[in-house]
């Protein structure tokens, strides 16, 4: 192949992306790490970190994946800003086409992670990433222990949520368009019944309130049969409506589900059909959605490329 062939090119820089590069650099591939709109990916939304392994008194989101990026760059691993916006894996070298220019690669690693679906009501983006609104129980659900707080959803990614935050808040407000939860019958049966959850039916939000103060106060919302206002006194508000992986520009290339995230080939959570190319992180996941589990997935992906190069250019 042409000496202007990349080894490994690796498309995303959260932390299925930048797990990758440091991997992939210490195996010394020169990986060229491709970073889109939102470098460092979900987490540098997040103030505070405290279930990533290794610190005890908890991190700064942006600080991680900084600190993520200053490792795979100490091993050789080169930055470059471009979208990718179609590829052509039909035949070798791999073609990546970005805004810019086109990028030949003997591997690919697709870590482009998922973009939360949000309501866009006033005071939800201001309030966004530590100062009151989140998308991830897990991850932020520990911060509200003894106050009262929302959940915006129906299914069972919301029921999950609500019930997985009773073990923190004092009350869980479940605030939902219909009268009936849209998630499985078992979830929404526990949900319901659930004696710290409290369901605010047939309503949509209005307004995240406290924006001036700089943390939420409250849940503007308007119940759709008689249009009637009230404000739920919370102290912080989950948006659980969804996902959307950000992987159009592989869609027609690679096999994806019905939500649109990339699947990986039977037996792996990392290979495709196509040979050199791989998946991590959210992009593939919207089981766990955990930084620490993107983190191995990217892991995972660079072990593979590594031996597939190994054996494919022995």
């Amino acid at each position: 192949m042409s000496h202007s062939v990349e080894n490994v090119v690796i498309i995303g820089t959260g932390c299925a992306g930048l797990t990758a590069a440091i991997y992939t650099g210490r195996a010394n591939l020169s990986p060229l790490v491709l970073e889109g709109g939102q470098p460092g990916g979900q987490l540098t939304t997040t103030s505070e970190v405290e279930n990533f392994p290794g610190f005890p008194q908890g991190v700064d989101g942006f600080q991680l994946m900084d600190n993520l990026r200053q490792q795979a760059a100490k091993f050789s691993a080169r930055f470059e800003t471009g979208r990718v916006v179609s590829v052509d894996f039909a035949s070798t070298p791999l073609k990546l086409r970005t805004e810019e220019r086109e990028i030949l690669a003997k591997a690919v690693i697709i870590a482009t992670g998922a973009a939360p679906r949000m309501t866009g009501v006033p005071g939800e983006k201001e309030l966004y990433g530590g100062k009151g609104v989140s998308t991830c129980a897990t991850c932020d659900g520990a911060f509200y222990r003894g106050m009262d707080i929302a959940v915006i959803g129906g299914g069972d990614s919301a029921c999950e949520e609500a019930l997985f935050l009773t073990r923190f808040a004092s009350k869980v407000y479940l605030v939902h368009r219909r009268d009936a939860l849209r998630a499985s019958k078992i979830m929404a049966g526990r949900t319901v019944a659930h004696p710290k959850i409290e369901m605010v039916w047939n309503s949509v939000p209005v307004a995240v309130e406290g924006v001036a103060e700089g943390a939420v106060s409250g849940l503007r919302v308007r119940n759709v049969n008689n249009d009637v206002e009230s404000v739920l006194p919370i102290k912080g508000l989950f948006v659980a409506i969804g996902h959307e992986p950000n992987t159009a520009p592989f869609a027609d290339a690679l096999v994806t589900d019905g939500q649109g995230y990339l699947k990986p080939a039977a037996g792996s959570q990392v290979r495709t059909h196509i040979p050199g190319v791989y998946v991590a992180g959210d992009c593939a996941d919207h089981v766990y959605r955990q930084a620490i589990t993107a983190a191995g997935m990217g892991c995972q992906a660079a072990i593979e490329v590594e031996r597939w190069l190994a054996e494919n250019e022995a």
